[in-house]
């Protein structure tokens, strides 16, 4: 068994009293199924964007089967350090990168690149709900695994193709990786300190924000397509590519260039249509102040001591203040470094101002409301310490999410689904072993 059997997943559920949050911890199973409790995935994907969006399909109750070479398994396995480690404090074989996206799965070993490899994977997307896969464009084709041939055998199939740029149009045949989107969607030409200022230049966001997108989308796309299964009785294809997730990413940047026709430029920390709501030095430190109105505006003013400000006809609106931030931000500067940041953050709250602290990581785990919402949680792994990982933020009344399976090692499950679900014996596993297909 994966987990230790004197184990009882807890749910992640809604703010709750003090006796009962700890209690919650161990609490049995709900009483209704999870909303894909009935789904069963085939995942082919690795990395980041597709197993982003298979945990999700997991958090939300699916059976996902992680489909990894034998020996290998996914590339992330080997991407550390920091790697997670055993009760002896050694080093095991599963990175922390593997382990950010891979909870709630079952590994199962296959070489699809040999024929009994493919006939195990055409069996079991016949069984299969869904299946998730980023291949290059044609890549499963030349296995029989493409979605004109599962279609043949499981019509009610949703297959979800994540690609770099789709499977169509003149660069649909190029690779490519989330740094590249960035730059290519537009992103980094909005993100970064304005020419010109100490810094300045175009940036990238600091996680895989490409990846992580396009696993978001493919998530929503693959439960869209289920409930019109669920209506139709009949599959579908879904094309996702990462390029495409990028730029729709733009959202009001791109909506400000349609309809003025300036094309964006980087603000720094800066808000292109909200002002002032930027990074602001203290007198000790830094933080955010985020003023999104105009009685917002009025309320800094008033705990800054300065409620002229507020009455000035050039930042008394947002319109006002934007039009006028070259000369407005300078003032604000020089007012914010007044004060240690706890004296503003504490001030600017009590009125009911918009603002935060610029947390590590350490800080943010220490952070009273990330600890009340439970947001870090250990699940029992199979190398006999917790496995650490985050919790969903999809918090529902009625079918909460569970965190029962950590992200599994390599082939720990390949038996277990394929004598349970496909029937195999024993003495046949054992020969696809000897050959080296699972």
């Amino acid at each position: 068994m994966e987990i230790q059997a004197d184990y009882k997943p807890w749910r992640a559920a809604p703010q709750l009293p003090a006796l009962t949050d700890i209690i919650g911890r161990f609490a049995i199973a709900p009483a209704m199924p999870r909303p894909l409790s009935h789904i069963r995935v085939l995942d082919l994907s690795r990395v980041l964007a597709g197993p982003w969006a298979s945990q999700n399909l997991a958090d939300l109750g699916a059976e996902v089967l992680k489909i990894e070479r034998p020996g290998v398994g996914d590339d992330t396995r080997s991407w550390g350090p920091p790697f997670l480690k055993d009760k002896d404090g050694g080093e095991t074989r599963e990175s922390a990168y593997f382990l950010s996206v891979n909870r709630g799965k079952k590994s199962v070993t296959l070489d699809i690149a040999k024929p009994e490899g493919q006939r195990i994977a055409l069996a079991l997307a016949a069984k299969c709900d869904v299946l998730l896969e980023n291949y290059k464009v044609g890549g499963l084709a030349k296995y029989g695994l493409a979605y004109d041939d599962l279609k043949k055998i499981n019509p009610r199939i949703v297959y979800c193709s994540i690609t770099g740029f789709g499977q169509s149009g003149p660069s649909a045949h190029r690779p490519g990786y989330d740094f590249i989107f960035q730059g290519m969607g537009g992103l980094m030409s909005i993100t970064g300190e304005r020419d010109g200022e100490p810094g300045g230049g175009p940036q990238k966001v600091g996680i895989a924000v490409t990846d992580v997108l396009a696993g978001m989308y493919a998530s929503l796309a693959v439960t869209a397509a289920i409930a019109h299964r669920e209506r139709t009785g009949v599959g579908q294809y879904i094309d996702l590519a990462l390029f495409d997730a990028v730029v729709a990413f733009g959202a009001n940047q791109i909506l400000n260039y349609f309809t003025s026709g300036k094309i964006p430029g980087r603000y720094g920390n800066a808000h292109a249509n909200v002002v002032p709501y930027e990074v602001f030095a203290t007198a000790d430190g830094h933080l955010i102040l985020a003023v999104g109105n105009d009685s917002q505006f009025a309320s800094f003013c008033r705990v800054a001591g300065r409620p002229e400000l507020a009455g000035d006809p050039r930042y008394a609106t947002m319109p006002g203040r934007i039009t006028n931030r070259a000369t407005l931000i300078p003032l604000l500067r020089e007012i914010l470094r007044e004060r240690p940041g706890a004296r503003w953050l504490t001030e600017l709250e009590a009125a009911n101002v918009p603002c935060g602290p610029i947390n590590d990581y350490r800080q943010v785990f220490e952070d009273p409301q990330v600890q009340h919402r439970r947001l870090k949680i250990e699940i029992p792994h199979q190398a006999g310490v917790p496995s650490p990982t985050v919790a969903s933020p999809m918090r529902f009344s009625e079918t909460p999410v569970e965190y029962e399976l950590p992200p599994p090692v390599l082939g720990q499950h390949t038996r277990e689904v394929l004598g349970d679900l496909l029937g195999m014996r024993r003495e046949e596993l054992d020969q696809l072993a000897a050959q080296k297909i699972i």
